[in-house]
């Protein structure tokens, strides 16, 4: 029936004499409640839509920790990458030309004690150029997964172009304390910035 449908507004846009037509057809369509089953984006289809100030939410079960801000999440038997927002963890090793970062495979480890296993909502902005989604991932305890990842020095808060990637203004501070604790990354007296580990050691092999 979806098909039969597409295929008849697709006929109908194609001839200008026929858009009055088109608006009656939607019209007759919209009454029986043939509309509700034409699909959606695909941000809609892949969550419930939020009221929070973010996009849409997922929820669903955690069932791989990729790194310190990545993972999959099984959401209603499909799997779904999730990018954790507003924080960068240090890089795991790619291949010989894309070395990791010291602590990387504590970060990641850090956060599979979070979150691994888990059924969670996380409340989402957007998706990458990736098809990721860049979410951020609530606890019990009120927190995020993203601020306990600062917090316990196993990630930056994300100041990559100014800035431009933060959402959470508590991150700054949460990062400020870890560090004046010398947790995590900052047990190196001047740890790489992930953004800047990527530029400099693997796009310019300048490690």
């Amino acid at each position: 029936m979806n098909t039969l449908l597409r295929r008849l507004v697709n006929a109908l846009m194609a001839r200008r004499w026929t858009q009055v037509l088109l608006v009656v057809v939607m019209i007759a369509l919209a009454a029986t409640g043939l509309l509700n089953n034409l699909p959606t984006d695909t941000r809609a289809q892949a969550g419930t839509p939020a009221h929070d100030g973010t996009s849409f939410q997922l929820t669903g079960r955690v069932v791989h920790v990729a790194d310190g801000d990545t993972f999959t999440l099984l959401v209603n038997g499909k799997q779904q990458r999730v990018r954790m927002s507003s924080i960068d963890a240090p890089e795991l090793t790619k291949d010989r030309e894309r070395p990791g970062q010291p602590m990387g495979q504590k970060s990641r480890e850090a956060l599979s004690r979070l979150i691994s296993g888990k059924t969670l909502t996380l409340l989402c902005f957007e998706q990458d150029r990736y098809e990721r989604n860049i979410c951020d991932v609530p606890l019990d305890d009120g927190m995020t997964a993203n601020q306990r990842q600062v917090q316990a020095g196993m990630a930056w808060a994300n100041m990559e172009k100014r800035g431009q990637f933060m959402r959470d203004d508590k991150l700054p501070g949460l990062e400020q304390q870890a560090r004046s604790k010398r947790l995590g990354i900052w047990q190196d007296s001047n740890p790489v910035q992930p953004w800047a580990w990527r530029y400099h050691c693997w796009q310019k092999q300048q490690c």
